[in-house]
């Protein structure tokens, strides 16, 4: 295996807690396993939204563990809903190599994204009242914040966060769900370029929030379809 492949980068050490918790072999069920894993799938998935698993590059399972402080099994299992979500491919008796996502699949994630978000937030532009959408204002805040520190998986979190309670408002889980499967699958790879555009980007996609509130609160339906529409051509 190739030596770039064989673990996560200092960056992503950095990112992952100093050492994921093992299962108490006391704790009743599964609670304290399934824990581990979900400390470990979000921190590979901050990972692969940051660039430090790199398109192309293989991974064990075995070495990532060793920089998380766990062992392998959790990461494996991590990685295994990896797959499943389109991020990563099994490499048999290797590990996991991290796709490459090409500029017609993610135009096409944004696409289907578009065609179920817009009309649902037109729809709601029409009926929610104008506190309700001053509540989120928190949330867009957020994204503003994340994205004036460049902190790329951050604002990951807080972007989804955000079109998650924007959707919420529809009354329909199964939606919010689809399109929150759709956005995470949309958040990587990383932009490329030099760090101080990529920065710009997500300024201006931040950026797109507020305005988005501004023109709901006030209930101008022109400007909502514009930036809806606008803000999933950029993405």
């Amino acid at each position: 295996m190739e030596r770039a492949g064989a673990r996560v980068t200092e960056a992503a050490a950095r990112r992952a807690p100093t050492r994921v918790p093992e299962q108490d072999p006391g704790a009743r069920g599964g609670v304290r396993r399934s824990s581990v894993r979900g400390q470990v799938l979000d921190a590979l998935r901050a990972a692969l939204v940051d660039g430090d698993l790199a398109p192309g590059e293989v991974y064990s399972a075995p070495a990532l563990g060793e920089r998380f402080g766990v062992s392998a099994t959790p990461v494996r299992e991590a990685m295994q809903q990896l797959a499943l979500e389109g991020a990563v491919e099994v490499v048999p008796n290797r590990g996991f190599r991290v796709a490459r996502r090409g500029a017609r699949e993610l135009g096409e994630l944004a696409e289907v994204r578009a065609l179920i978000e817009v009309p649902v937030v037109l729809r709601l532009a029409r009926s929610v009242p104008a506190g309700r959408w001053e509540a989120l204002r928190p949330l867009a805040e957020a994204t503003v914040a994340a994205a004036a520190a460049g902190d790329r998986a951050r604002y990951a979190d807080a972007d989804r966060a955000f079109h998650r309670a924007l959707l919420g408002l529809s009354g329909n889980g199964q939606l919010v769900q689809v399109a929150d499967d759709l956005h995470r699958r949309s958040q990587w790879p990383l932009v490329t370029g030099p760090v101080h555009a990529r920065r710009a980007d997500l300024v201006a996609d931040a950026a797109e929030h507020t305005a988005l509130l501004d023109a709901l609160v006030v209930g101008d339906l022109g400007v909502v379809q514009s930036l809806v529409r606008e803000h999933f051509a950029g993405s």
